[in-house]
């Protein structure tokens, strides 16, 4: 009997401890913005045209359910190369995606207007930072079997 007391108070323990380290609803109903999807090695052969640049992005999420500045916000990879946005508000639940050639910005389409590849195909990260320095976000990858990475 008291094994089986000391059982069950250690499940109880626990179950609370987990219950600890879940998020409130608050949180999970407040979303966030996040880094979502990397899609680094464009198909085909890396020639270096525009298509095959735009062809790699990254894509932001909104899941909050209000508009969110980026003004100044930063996208790097390892390498520091570094992605500012300017003046530009990601619609709530709302997904962007920054790619890497030169093209004309819209609501859900920006452009870094590089002519280098900044991916990695086999591995790198994603890094997004608030206009102040504060990091939001972080995704990495360490594949050649796949060419992009759900964060």
């Amino acid at each position: 009997m008291t094994r089986s007391r000391t059982f069950a108070g250690a499940a109880v323990a626990a179950a609370l401890a987990g219950a600890a380290l879940l998020p409130t609803q608050a949180d999970a109903a407040a979303g966030s913005v996040h880094l979502y999807r990397i899609y680094y090695d464009s198909p085909g052969v890396d020639r270096g045209s525009n298509a095959s640049l735009n062809a790699e992005w990254v894509q932001i999420a909104n899941t909050t359910a209000k508009s969110v500045s980026l003004k100044g916000w930063v996208l790097a990879d390892a390498s520091n190369h570094k992605y500012t946005f300017g003046t530009y508000a990601i619609g709530a639940h709302r997904i962007l995606a920054v790619h890497t050639g030169k093209g004309k910005d819209t609501s859900v389409n920006r452009y870094q207007n590089r002519a280098a590849y900044v991916w990695n195909n086999d591995k790198d990260t994603a890094t997004l930072k608030k206009a102040n320095g504060a990091k939001v976000d972080t995704c990495s990858y360490n594949s050649t079997k796949v060419d992009y990475k759900a964060c």
